[in-house]
């Protein structure tokens, strides 16, 4: 039996906003019980740079959720209380690893109720932390939107979170017409399956315009050194001194230790949605596709990779969805099985292009934000004289050429360039036109004066790197990896 289609509303979609809640998120939690968590968020800044916010946190009562009585409220709840432990752990001279039952206590139970981890993610920074600006003005362009909540009250972190709010505000639309495409895919009326193809490789190129925007107003050293370190979670974090990851004391005295990635990119609901509709397979990075033909049907998902794990970061509803459409996806059987139809089969190759294109920027981006500010964040560590810190620039160059960059995280945890670059190159597999198929799946070009362009890069090296944060200075290893992460 063929399973249905899902229902936006079943899964707490908006067919206008997507991921994005359909109210405007709230800029405070109404019942004056919940003053004191208010009272933190409104000075938080403050309490941040005078070293002030563990004794105000340590000196907190410990507050029910029991009047918590909307999804709005609990999840502004799970914002405050989100960033509130993020800046407890990471907001000293040194990171602790014990969140005091003041915190501990609600947010577990605001994560058990929204079905997430005991971490910042994405939804907490992004999809429920944004609030429109003139309210009969839309929400999906940037000129629109403000953010609630911030470490550090800076237009860079403000304009970080707004990027990723304008891109799922403007592909919202996108969900309710490619559910329509599968269904005319199963009606076999290939028109409307083009048309709606064609709509969603406009709208892609359309994101891709809005992420460039990220360099107009987050400057590069201060997402780096200022807000990232804010964001880590706690996996693998073993040099930045939380060895066991974080315990969330719930006052028992029996909370174990827990780790868990930073809020990332990759736990964004509406990019995997784009994978999952047009049959984009992502394996465990660094795994080779095995069937070597050109895939004429569905490639099995694997059985364990990054991504994937992303899925237990996104809000339950959300997960479930996408589990839904995985479940009732065709497009890309379809046009296989339609490929004499050139109109179809290039509006399908078509948004495999954009959306590659729109990796490619983000690769970019990582370059730009992460690799080189890694790399001079090293170089000034030791001290260089103006000669040898502009010899050491020429070399940040060559080493980026060379691909030295295996070892940098995300604040999601994955190894950047090789996991970025992977899932990259996995988007034009699907391709159904050979020339598309050649071209989809030529490596991109190399590094000019540090900056990303498309090219290839060797992901085999034995470098490490040391990264200064606002807890002290720590190197990463090789372990795992992450879209802007540690």
């Amino acid at each position: 039996m063929i399973p249905p289609l899902p229902r936006l509303s079943d899964y707490d979609i908006s067919p206008h906003n997507g991921f994005l809640p359909a109210e405007i998120p709230l800029d405070v939690l109404p019942d004056a019980y919940y003053q004191p968590w208010e009272t933190i968020v409104r000075n938080f800044q403050s309490l941040i740079l005078s070293k002030r916010l563990r004794r105000i946190v340590d000196a907190l009562p410990v507050l029910s959720t029991d009047l918590l009585l909307t999804e709005a409220e609990w999840r502004r709840a799970y914002s405050i209380l989100g960033f509130i432990a993020h800046a407890y752990v990471w907001g000293g001279d040194r990171p602790v690893d014990i969140v005091p039952p003041s915190i501990s206590i609600p947010f577990l139970s605001t994560c058990q109720h929204l079905e997430l981890p005991s971490v910042a993610t994405y939804a907490g920074v992004c999809l429920w932390n944004w609030r429109p600006m003139f309210t009969e003005e839309p929400v999906d362009t940037l000129d629109n939107l403000s953010t609630l909540l911030t470490f550090t009250g800076s237009l860079d972190e403000s304009w970080f979170y707004l990027i990723s709010v304008a891109i799922e505000a403007r592909a919202g639309p996108i969900i309710p017409m490619m559910i329509d495409a599968i269904g005319a895919a199963r009606r076999n009326d290939s028109n409307t399956v083009t048309h709606c193809l064609r709509s969603f490789a406009e709208r892609l190129d359309e994101l891709g315009g809005l992420l460039e925007r990220m360099y107009e107003s987050c400057d590069p050293h201060v997402f780096y050194h200022r807000i990232r370190p804010f964001l880590a979670g706690s996996k693998n974090m073993v040099e930045a001194g939380l060895p066991n990851g974080v315990i969330f004391d719930d006052g028992t005295g029996n909370q174990p230790y827990v780790q868990f990635s930073g809020g990332s990119n990759a736990q964004s609901s509406i990019i995997q949605f784009f994978d999952i509709v047009l049959g984009v397979e992502h394996r465990p990075t660094g795994a080779k596709r095995t069937d070597g033909s050109d895939s004429e049907g569905s490639m099995p998902a694997p059985s364990h990779n990054f991504i994937l794990e992303m899925r237990k970061y996104m809000p339950g509803p959300h997960k479930r969805f996408l589990e839904h459409v995985e479940s009732v996806s065709n497009i890309r059987e379809y046009v296989v099985a339609n490929r004499s139809n050139r109109a179809l089969v290039t509006a399908f190759d078509a948004c495999l292009a954009m959306l590659r294109t729109f990796r490619d920027k983000h690769i970019q981006m990582v370059s730009r934000y992460i690799i080189i500010k890694s790399r001079e964040s090293r170089s000034h560590s030791r001290s260089l004289s103006p000669k040898q810190a502009s010899t050491q620039r020429v070399n940040i160059a060559n080493t980026l050429q060379r691909g030295d960059s295996k070892r940098l995280r995300g604040t999601g945890g994955t190894a950047l360039i090789p996991f970025l670059k992977q899932a990259r190159d996995e988007t034009g597999e699907p391709a159904i036109d050979a020339w598309a198929r050649r071209l989809l799946n030529n490596g991109p070009a190399g590094f000019f004066d540090g900056v990303a362009r498309l090219g290839k890069m060797s992901e085999h090296t034995d470098g490490e790197v040391e990264i200064v944060g606002l807890a002290g200075t720590w190197s990463v290893d090789d372990s795992e990896g992450g879209i802007c992460h540690w």
